[in-house]
């Protein structure tokens, strides 16, 4: 308990300090680099994971590929690909996206395939009934069903990116992981734990963004155990 105490007095201190919130080495700066790499990965991710899971959800094609490929995907050690594209790009920010993306790519295309294959056949029958283009049946009947899917994968690739995004200080590109890193290098233990808390809250209040999209964008009628896990 007394342990628990002096880390968490450690963390008080190392935030409340004001050099902390200052200069190009402060806090500010630190979490600006993070949520810009964690953004621009999280933004191509979805592009390409909404892109091919509702082409395959709706048209049924290419399933075992998706699958394979997300699978794939989840097998490669982050912090290996980074290395990989280092080696083979050089020292720049491209290493840390790749890695991001890669990392972010299987959960949002698994639950957006997921999402709009599980809607019902009947459903998508009625919309082609009453006149519904496939465009229309995708973007008016089955995204919206399969809304709470895709924000949960969404949050899980978001949630994944922020926490992972501090391997950007390992190549030397800043981020909140430098405080990590620094301290690990250095054996300050109160620069190691709080940038550690930084990272922490910052998972935390993706995930409760999240939470309150989902509440104003989907359906109450859809607010099953999916859209509240």
């Amino acid at each position: 308990m007394n342990d628990l105490l002096n880390q968490l007095e450690l963390v008080g201190d190392w935030l409340t300090s004001s050099q902390q919130w200052h200069g190009d080495e402060g806090i500010p700066q630190r979490l600006l680099e993070h949520l810009t790499y964690s953004g621009i990965s999280l933004l191509f991710a979805t592009l390409i994971g909404l892109t091919f899971g509702l082409l395959v959800g709706h048209t049924g094609r290419g399933a075992f590929a998706v699958a394979s490929v997300a699978n794939l995907a989840r097998a490669i050690p982050t912090f290996g690909l980074v290395v990989l594209v280092v080696t083979l790009a050089g020292l720049s920010t491209t290493p840390v996206l790749v890695a991001l993306v890669a990392l972010a790519v299987p959960p949002i295309l698994i639950n957006t395939f997921e999402g709009v294959r599980g809607v019902d056949a009947g459903t998508r029958d009625a919309a082609r009934g009453v006149g519904m283009t496939e465009w229309e049946v995708l973007v008016r009947v089955e995204v919206p069903m399969a809304l709470p899917l895709i924000l949960l994968g969404l949050r899980v690739a978001a949630i994944q990116v922020v926490a992972t995004a501090t391997i950007a200080a390992y190549p030397g590109l800043g981020g909140l992981g430098r405080f990590i890193v620094d301290g690990l290098a250095r054996n300050d233990y109160e620069l190691v734990i709080g940038g550690s808390t930084v990272v922490v809250v910052l998972a935390l209040a993706v995930q409760v963004l999240f939470t309150a999209l989902r509440r104003v964008i989907v359906s109450p009628g859809l607010q099953g155990p999916a859209a509240k896990s």
